[in-house]
């Protein structure tokens, strides 16, 4: 699925997936270490986060340990649940005091995050101006977290709508690797009203990836991960584990090979 004329060499785009989403960082390290970097990306939720800290210049090591250095549930902080169980302005401060660049304008690596519009019905993407905020729209799990108005209207989780969104760079790119954290499997356990809003969130977002997945050069699905919840934050380094031994086993030598012909 090679573009010719595409202004970029490679392209990724990393999907949802809650605390899955350190998986990713897993990937961008088997990538990175057999001398693949991405050109542009694109994220949905976690994946949002994670390509942010990457585009602005963090190793996967630094983004790792970042982010183990916080209690997941510490970055939220819980309130009445009118229209969500938890707000997520501590995760906001936590982006801020960490991420180098303010905005998109600033970053290393083009970025394009999306999130969904409550109130259009549709999917947005934002590549400038303020960051931080972008992210934090893109990241908020309706049910779990209260929605974020921005701009004249109101955002909740990209994943809602797009849980893979290719739509923003593939025509942008050469080849084009998509990253998906996010698969279902089957969960017998489930103890609380946060776990089985956390599992029909995750069920009904996953339609809208395979289309998506047809369109990508390389599709990474790590479906080890079903065996994880989405505040599986102690767990992260497994995850990141997964994320690299499988990538480096089953794709590393194929991208390679594509990826040194446009050299």
């Amino acid at each position: 699925m090679e573009r010719e004329k595409a202004k970029y060499k490679l392209g990724l785009v990393l999907s949802g997936g809650g605390a899955r989403g350190f998986a990713h960082i897993g990937v961008l390290k088997a990538l990175n270490e057999a001398g693949i970097y991405p050109d542009i990306i694109s994220g949905v939720s976690a994946g949002s986060i994670v390509g942010a800290f990457y585009a602005d210049g963090f190793s996967p090591d630094e983004i790792l340990e970042i982010f183990s250095d916080h209690r997941f549930f510490n970055y939220m902080e819980l309130i009445f649940p009118k229209r969500g169980l938890l707000k997520i302005t501590g995760l906001l401060r936590v982006i801020t005091q960490h991420l180098r660049s303010k905005t998109f304008e600033e970053l290393k690596v083009p970025l394009i995050i999306s999130a969904t519009d409550l109130i259009e019905g549709k999917t947005v993407y934002f590549s400038e101006k303020d960051l931080p905020k972008a992210i934090i729209a893109s990241s908020s799990i309706p049910v779990l977290f209260t929605p974020i108005e921005m701009n004249g209207s109101i955002y909740v989780d990209g994943g809602v709508l797009n849980n893979l969104p290719v739509e923003p760079i593939k025509t942008l790119c050469k080849i084009l690797i998509g990253v998906h954290v996010n698969p279902t499997g089957k969960q017998l356990i489930l103890k609380s009203l946060a776990n089985v809003a956390e599992r029909s969130f995750h069920l009904s977002i996953a339609t809208n990836v395979k289309h998506n997945a047809a369109q990508c050069d390389f599709f990474i699905e790590l479906k080890e991960l079903s065996n994880y919840g989405v505040f599986d934050i102690s767990k992260a380094k497994e995850m990141v584990e997964i994320g690299y031994q499988y990538t480096k086993k089953n794709f590393i030598e194929s991208i390679k090979k594509k990826y040194g012909s446009l050299l």
